[in-house]
């Protein structure tokens, strides 16, 4: 079997990164759980011009955004505000 030189763009899950750049202060992104019973397990509040870097996981099924933000995947860039 022959070995790529192309870097991986996933984790050993397979799970995809995608970035969430801020807009504007305060904008808030909520990880959601998986499982029969869908419940926050995670926060955090992002300034104008700070970027997070994030992936679904095991734990994490969804993620929410509130507030101006860019939200950035394999699928394309989507503003909050459009």
């Amino acid at each position: 079997m022959e070995q790529s030189n192309k870097p991986d763009q996933s984790n050993s899950n397979g799970n995809e990164y995608f970035v969430i750049k801020a807009k504007d202060n305060g904008v808030h992104v909520i990880g959601l759980t998986r499982g029969q019973d869908t419940r926050f397990h995670h926060t955090e509040k992002l300034d104008k011009g700070e970027v997070m870097i994030a992936q679904f996981t095991e734990h994490t099924s969804a993620v929410k955004v509130r507030g101006k933000a860019l939200i950035m995947t394999k699928f394309g860039t989507i503003d909050t505000e459009e």
